[in-house]
């Protein structure tokens, strides 16, 4: 091989080197940016303080990405949002609208930027007789795949265990009207609930402080 095409190889090899790293520069950045603005509602870390917005720090990886996905297809409701902190404080939009704008692959990211945080628990009033009676219910129906009171990330269940009762009463309003489709086995349990029983699990929930 001569010495000129070994050089002009090198030059080639060094350029494309060099894209991939400007590339992976502005992809880190961009996630960067997408990081900063789920912050802006969802709190530092996805530790939210507004009790309408989900805590989403420290939740499966899994979950997060799959949330998106329905998100981007509009398979679950999107009530308007207001940003709390931030550039766009006091903007409106909702997380159809966000997830539209993003690739799967940075679904991904940000799932694993969000599982990598502490899940910092709500701290909230709630009834203690009502989080007693919802102890039992949540044994029969929920642990199995929520486990430890739906404190575990690793279920890929979503942790339930300390997240808003604001929240949660939505949530359970979307899946009791058919906004927010659940998979046959959880629609099974789920059916077996009256509206006592869901009050009484959001305050099991909520009592993990």
């Amino acid at each position: 091989m001569t010495k000129r095409r070994t050089t002009r190889l090198a030059s080639i090899a060094g350029t494309a080197l060099f894209s991939l790293f400007l590339a992976t520069s502005a992809s880190a950045a961009d996630v960067a940016n997408i990081i900063k603005e789920c912050d802006s509602c969802h709190g530092k870390d996805g530790a939210s303080t507004t009790p309408e917005v989900p805590i989403i720090g420290g939740i499966s990886a899994v979950i997060l990405s799959d949330s998106m996905i329905a998100y981007k297809g509009e398979e679950r409701p999107c009530p308007e949002s207001e940003y709390v902190i931030g550039d766009k404080k006091g903007q409106k939009t909702t997380m159809c609208k966000v997830a539209a704008e993003l690739s799967e692959d940075q679904f991904n990211q940000l799932g694993d930027h969000y599982a990598g945080k502490p899940f910092v628990r709500a701290k909230q009033k709630f009834d203690p007789a009502l989080a007693a009676k919802g102890k039992p219910v949540h044994d029969d129906l929920c642990e199995k795949c929520h486990e430890e009171g739906g404190s575990l990330a690793s279920s890929d269940a979503g942790i339930l265990a300390g997240q808003w009762i604001p929240y949660m009463r939505m949530a359970f309003k979307d899946y009791s009207s058919g906004d927010r489709a659940m998979v046959k086995k959880m629609k099974k349990k789920y059916d077996k609930l009256n509206e006592e029983d869901i009050e009484a699990l959001i305050h099991y929930y909520a009592s993990f402080q």
